[in-house]
């Protein structure tokens, strides 16, 4: 890729400082866009100044900038001022739970600012590449009506033709999604929209469980980063629901970014897909805990609560077939392992 102004929305948090560190390394110019709205929603534990602060110490062409993504007009001032080539807009409020706490702002964050960044691209910058960091909960509880199987560590798809998982195919409308699940569907309906009306280059990334040791992981958000922490600080971590089962597949941040690049090259008009670390690195809450357990050698405490989350996925493997059939280079590199050892790695350090 030769030299580009790359705008980076959400660049404290897990994967917008992963692209931020990524593309600095290639010589890119990149801004940052983050207030650490994150300590608001979550509390110290949420707080990503200290992922701001590594990144200045170990770039050399990053500039971050204190900008909310609510602010319409700081928002269309950098688009005035910078002539983006690539837009990654990882910013988000985040969580399922929290969300219903504040709905106003939750869908401030996650749909508005993204319309924002959107017609700012259209009026000033529009033959840059736009990635938004969309979820798999735009399909709500829709998934949950594929045919289960309980096993005795996880649920699993009960037909062969579902072993892959979940298609982008699969319906977001009719379907219970959480508050959080609506505001970022509104996002990722906007983002197709200036894709496939205005002609403008959009992607739309729709996450599994993404994680990495640059993870601020809190117990609303976060599910491995946070379960390695409560391993080391003893605290107790529930578990909501489908008796610890549930399945999710986890993709590290670096393979995220590195999708979002070989979409870059060649850019297709309001395309969505599904990203995850798809069936190899699938794993449920309890042998997550059964795994970091003989990974530390620490005992994992937990309660259990019979409620599960609103909307939540019972198993949820994303079917990386369309991407990877689009993009041939791309492919999952860091398994599960290697992912819970790096993170293991800095949380242990976090703590010495």
């Amino acid at each position: 890729m030769s030299a580009k102004t790359i705008l980076v929305t959400g660049s404290s948090g897990l994967i917008g400082s992963e692209a931020v560190e990524y593309f600095d390394r290639q010589g890119q110019r990149v801004v940052g866009v983050d207030n650490n709205l994150r300590r608001e929603f979550f509390g110290a534990g949420g707080d990503t100044t200290w992922n701001l602060e590594r990144l200045k110490r170990v770039t050399k062409h990053f500039e971050p900038r204190d900008v909310d993504v609510r602010d319409r007009e700081k928002i269309f001032e950098l688009f005035k001022k910078y002539r983006f080539d690539l837009i990654v807009h990882c910013a988000a409020q985040p969580s399922h739970d929290k969300a219903r706490e504040i709905p106003l702002v939750d869908f401030e964050v996650n749909a508005l600012a993204t319309m924002y960044l959107l017609e700012a691209m259209r009026q000033h910058a529009p033959e840059a590449v736009f990635v938004l960091l969309s979820t798999n909960k735009v399909y709500g509880d829709a998934p949950n009506e594929l045919p289960m199987k309980e096993l005795p560590t996880r649920w699993e798809y009960a037909r062969a033709e579902d072993f892959a998982g979940i298609r982008e195919d699969c319906r977001i409308d009719r379907t219970l999604h959480s508050i959080f699940g609506a505001s970022k569907t509104a996002a990722d309906v906007m983002a197709q929209e200036y894709g496939k009306y205005f002609g403008l280059r959009v992607g739309i990334f729709r996450g599994g469980c993404l994680t990495g040791p640059h993870h601020s992981g809190v117990p609303l958000h976060g599910f491995l980063s946070y379960l390695v922490k409560v391993a080391f600080s003893g605290e107790q971590y529930t578990i909501h629901g489908y008796k610890g089962k549930q399945v999710r597949d986890n993709i590290h941040s670096y393979d995220v970014v590195r999708a979002v690049e070989e979409f870059a090259k060649v850019p297709r008009a309001g395309e969505v897909y599904n990203l995850g670390g798809g069936r190899a690195n699938s794993i449920s809450i309890l042998e997550a805990i059964a795994q970091i357990e003989a990974m530390t050698g620490k005992k994992i405490r937990t309660a259990y609560s019979e409620k599960a989350r609103v909307g939540d996925h019972i198993c949820y493997i994303s079917d990386l077939a369309k991407f990877q059939a689009h993009y041939p280079a791309w492919k999952v590199t860091r398994n599960l392992e290697a992912i819970l050892k790096e993170i293991a790695q800095e949380v242990s350090q976090e703590n010495l």
